[in-house]
């Protein structure tokens, strides 16, 4: 028998005639994280389940932790591959055993027999189950209601698995199945929660972020770096664009009334990132916006905000409190570095009094004090582009 991880689909396989199209990419982004890993691994799919079988010498305690960060996946188990015979499958339960259970006091077995040519029925595999595992782990009892774990023994066309619980996967939709998004990546909190969100539904994101020089450090730009190396964790690749913005916050300082200078600023990075999305062929804009959390989040400085670009603007925080913002980037672990107490380029410059209820006539107006073409393509001169 062979030790083996098992990657289990969730809502992919309501996706009728075009589930092969998600399978594949499934199967594509946990090529692409295996690479990463020690030794060799090979792939087979069946039946909304993926069987990673390991070479002798593969790390596969990191192929396991690979695989919770890939989108599309529920569930991640560690088993074991045996061939499709009741003895055989017995034998993988009583010699791992106590590996399956762990040390919960509570079990229950379950079969699933997808080969319905198997001579035994799903009851009968999980009773011959349960009565080895009783016999081989102390102090342990039966309980079908409630139970600690679940051994389950899976007759497959191919092969027999067996395994215990499972641990909870990513979840969401393959990486690449909805098109590509730019993330307005700030070094805060909340802008790598949005990127997360987002590329659990599939987008394919990369970041951009503006600096301020000399305003801003260098250690701000290795945290956003940081920050985008995290999200890439769980999207496999992510391009990262740097655009200076300092020219433009001097000019808004010294041409514009001082309440208007955060919704001023947050135009030009629109207009800014909606021409570096279309320029990489990305279909919308992602920002982390929290919808009344600060001034420039109210619903009438929003509306200002969106004038601006011409692609759709995803805004997946937009109904949540901090509390729940900051339990995500927990989740994740961007939390930490989020909260490393360096500038970025939207609070160097903040008003002492900044405008909750602007109009768009108000803004307009203060832009028309400014170069405002000329400020965006020297901005955009001053881009970097990163590959993470």
């Amino acid at each position: 028998m062979k030790e083996i991880i098992l990657l289990k689909y969730g809502e992919l396989v309501l996706k009728g005639l075009n589930r092969s199209t998600f399978v594949a990419l499934v199967e594509k982004n946990v090529r692409k994280k295996l690479k990463e890993v020690d030794g060799e691994f090979s792939l087979e799919y069946s039946q909304s389940t993926m069987c990673i079988t390991p070479s002798d010498d593969a790390d596969i305690d990191t192929a396991f932790e690979k695989m919770l960060t890939v989108f599309g996946v529920v569930s991640v188990c560690r088993g074991y591959k045996c061939e499709k015979d009741i003895n055989q499958v017995l034998e993988a339960v009583r010699e791992h055993a106590y590996e399956l259970v762990g040390n919960k006091k509570t079990f229950k077995c379950n079969a699933k027999r997808s080969d319905k040519k198997f001579p035994l029925k799903s009851p009968e595999i999980s009773a011959l189950c349960g009565e080895v595992i009783l016999e081989e782990v102390g102090g342990i009892k039966v309980d079908v209601n409630n139970p600690e774990v679940i051994v389950t023994a899976e007759i497959r066309d191919t092969a027999a698995y067996v395994h215990g619980n499972g641990v909870r996967g990513a979840g969401g939709m393959p990486t690449g199945s909805s098109g590509r998004g730019l993330l307005l990546l700030s070094g805060g909190i909340d802008s790598p929660v949005a990127g997360y969100m987002i590329a659990k539904r599939g987008v394919t994101v990369d970041g951009l972020y503006f600096d301020s020089p000399p305003y801003t450090s260098d250690l701000a730009m290795e945290k956003v770096t940081s920050l985008a190396r995290r999200i890439k964790d769980y999207t496999g690749s992510m391009f990262l664009n740097a655009i200076s913005v300092t020219e433009i916050q001097e000019e808004i300082m010294k041409n514009c009334e001082d309440r208007m200078l955060t919704l001023l600023l947050r135009r030009f990075m629109m207009r800014i990132a909606d021409r570096v999305a279309k320029e990489f062929g990305q279909q919308a804009l992602i920002t982390g916006e929290s919808l009344g959390q600060v001034a420039s989040q109210t619903l009438e400085a929003l509306t200002v905000t969106n004038a601006v670009p011409t692609l759709p603007v995803l805004r997946p925080c937009i109904g949540m409190d901090k509390v729940e913002i900051t339990d995500i980037a927990r989740k994740i672990g961007t939390f930490e570095t989020s909260i490393l107490p360096y500038e970025d380029c939207c609070t160097v410059f903040t008003p002492t009094h900044p405008l909750t209820r602007p109009t768009l006539e108000q803004i307009e107006a203060e832009e028309q004090k400014l170069d405002v073409e000329g400020l965006i393509q020297r901005a955009m001169e001053t881009r970097r582009v990163i590959k993470i």
